[in-house]
């Protein structure tokens, strides 16, 4: 099957607008692609007629062109007539956002649906989800445009059973500047499933990393998943619900899947280097570190800080992580104090984490950083970076990405995500640097570097 008519369509028909009722899921899909997006758009509704100065057609055969994607929100019954339309119409493929299918017990009349797609080789997203989403290309989302907080364009693919996980995340990549490339809700997956998405992502150029929000899946299916995973050139995340008995349940009403064995699936992640997050926080945090840096760690961090406080937090958090926190040799802590400040050189930290006190200036992280990316004692620095100290200017963020631009080893900072803060969190971020909102969302980043399996 060819995924690029939906994900990258042309033309898009929305079958089922209504004339009469403005917040029809077709009507708000039809409207914000109209006004807001490069796509062709036509409406189809069996009554033809005008909306909003546009021509409604009464089926998709009537349509001047052939169309690349089909928006199908009607009634559950009406679906399988609706998609043997679209085939019939050449059309290159649809996203079903109408529900009541297997997920209320339906399951003949999605089946029926599914059969017929195959047959034909026409791939289609759902039925029962939100749909597609690609900045600035094409959103099959029927939410109205005012209500969502869309990330920026980025090189993060997120595909979901469930749509309102999708427009969460999607809210928390805008907060913490993760670019998105792809969303994908795809419901009850009844053709399009998870492994057929990391086939196509996998060689899908916008897309460094792909990340899933997991119900669950049919027989023998995770295994099927597990594999493609550990065969994908990109690093795959996973978040998984429905670990306990009552998730499961409330997994089977949502999109009809089977939650399965959590602990089994978890133990395969792990043993086929399959990146879990065990919470949304660490999702973002994944998501952050992977999207700036491919290359995975052994995990021997350095950790810089003007502050001992943060550093014996950070410690303490690596050892949770399970990362490394070497002592320095005497051979590069003496090359690190000859390139301070002479009024810090008495007083700095000089172990592992290395603490430059709060009398440290913008050079002292640069000459501290700088001696660390090139020594081969450590692979990843942790930057504690407390904006509020006397001695830091707003270009630290910028001095600082030169040395990693200069050296190559990834660096992680934290910066509080103040307003007053910008200044230095844009100095990294435009250079590709990942800046967390707290010292354990930057444990996290590096947490996910060392679990990487991609090298």
């Amino acid at each position: 099957m060819d995924f690029n008519p939906l994900f990258y369509p042309e033309s898009m028909a929305v079958i089922g607008v209504s004339l009469t009722h403005d917040r029809h899921p077709a009507n708000v899909i039809f409207s914000k692609n109209l006004l807001r997006y490069p796509v062709r758009i036509y409406g189809v509704n069996p009554k033809g007629g005008v909306y909003m100065g546009q021509k409604i057609y009464k089926a998709i055969s009537d349509v001047p062109e052939r169309v690349d994607l089909a928006v199908i929100a009607v009634k559950a019954d009406v679906v399988p007539v609706v998609l043997e339309q679209c085939i019939a119409a050449r059309v290159g493929g649809a996203v079903i956002i109408s529900g009541g299918f297997a997920e209320t017990g339906r399951a003949e009349l999605q089946r029926q649906c599914t059969s017929m797609a195959k047959r034909a080789g026409f791939p289609f997203v759902g039925p029962n989800c939100l749909g597609i989403y690609i900045p600035s290309r094409v959103d099959t989302l029927f939410l109205p445009t005012e209500r969502i907080i869309r990330p920026e364009v980025g090189n993060v693919a997120l595909v979901s059973q469930s749509g309102g996980v999708l427009v969460d995340q999607m809210l928390r990549f805008a907060e913490e500047d993760v670019g998105l490339s792809i969303g994908i809700s795809i419901g009850n997956k009844a053709v399009i499933r998870e492994t057929d998405l990391i086939d196509y992502l996998g060689r899908h150029e916008p897309t460094r990393v792909i990340v899933f929000y997991i119900e669950g899946f049919g027989e023998n299916e995770g295994r099927r998943f597990v594999h493609a995973a550990w065969g994908c050139p990109k690093p795959v995340i996973v978040l998984k619900s429905g670990k306990s008995s009552r998730g499961a349940l409330a997994v089977s009403s949502h999109t009809a899947a089977l939650a399965g064995d959590y602990a089994v699936f978890s133990a395969c992640l792990s043993q086929f280097g399959v990146i879990e997050a065990k919470s949304e926080s660490e999702l973002v945090a994944f998501c952050e570190a992977l999207s700036c840096y491919q290359k995975s760690i052994i995990g021997k961090i350095a950790i810089v800080t003007g502050s001992g406080g943060h550093g014996a937090l950070a410690v303490d958090l690596c050892s949770k992580f399970g990362l490394g926190v070497p002592g320095f040799s005497n051979e590069l802590r003496e090359r690190i104090r000859q390139r301070l400040s002479t009024s810090i050189r008495s007083i700095a930290s000089l172990a592992n984490p290395l603490d430059l006190t709060g009398s440290a200036v913008d050079d002292d992280f640069v000459e501290a950083v700088a001696e660390l990316s090139r020594n081969e004692e450590v692979d990843c620095i942790l930057l504690l970076l407390l904006p509020y100290l006397p001695g830091i200017t707003a270009d630290i963020g910028a001095r600082l990405s030169a040395v990693y631009r200069r050296e190559g080893k990834p660096l992680i900072a934290y910066v509080p995500h103040e307003d007053k803060y910008m200044m230095i969190i844009e100095g990294f971020e435009l250079n590709g640097i990942p800046v967390a909102p707290s010292v354990e969302s930057s444990i996290l980043m590096a947490s996910a570097l060392k679990r990487c399996q991609v090298c």
